[in-house]
């Protein structure tokens, strides 16, 4: 069981193996959410939805990992940003549902990278987050950068900042 639980944590490999693994396991989140848009059809709502079961199982996911490998918030336990890709693209959901476009490129590197920001540069809110116990701080975290990046994400796109206007 520690085996899967450390599978999951680090998205096997993906964690354990490439050099920044906070940004590849985002990019790992961004590239499959892209297929399940791209690929599959699959509203960016219905995935954000179905990952909220998935960013709840990452609680006690996350937090054995962190008692697995004798650290709070490993770097290889990439399952937390890996799971909260979908939330930053909420605000922006029909500008990258549609065929792929210049916009939705820009739409989808603009999040990324925003994500990346808010996830290692921590403000306030988001590095007090990480107090929270039980795995919760690692989850909490990462959740409040993707919700800060959505926020970017709408403000742009509502007061027309973006290049897709």
């Amino acid at each position: 069981m520690n085996h899967l639980t450390l599978f999951i944590a680090t998205l096997g490999p993906v964690g354990r193996n490439l050099p920044a693994p906070g940004t590849m396991g985002s990019l790992a989140g961004t590239l499959v959410f892209l297929l399940l848009v791209q690929g599959f059809g699959w509203h960016p709502h219905s995935i954000a939805l179905a990952s909220v079961p998935l960013f709840l199982l990452g609680v006690p996911v996350c937090r054995r990992a962190e008692i697995l490998l004798d650290r709070e918030d490993p770097k290889e336990v990439i399952w937390d940003e890996f799971i909260v890709i979908p939330m930053i693209y909420l605000p922006v959901s029909e500008k990258i549902s549609g065929g792929l476009s210049k916009e939705l490129i820009i739409w989808m590197i603009a999040g990324f990278c925003l994500f990346r920001l808010f996830d290692i540069s921590k403000p306030s809110l988001i590095h007090h987050s990480q107090r929270l116990p039980g795995g919760w701080g690692v989850m909490v975290d990462d959740l409040l950068a993707a919700l800060a990046t959505a926020l970017v994400l709408f403000l742009a796109q509502t007061f027309s900042l973006s290049l897709g206007g």
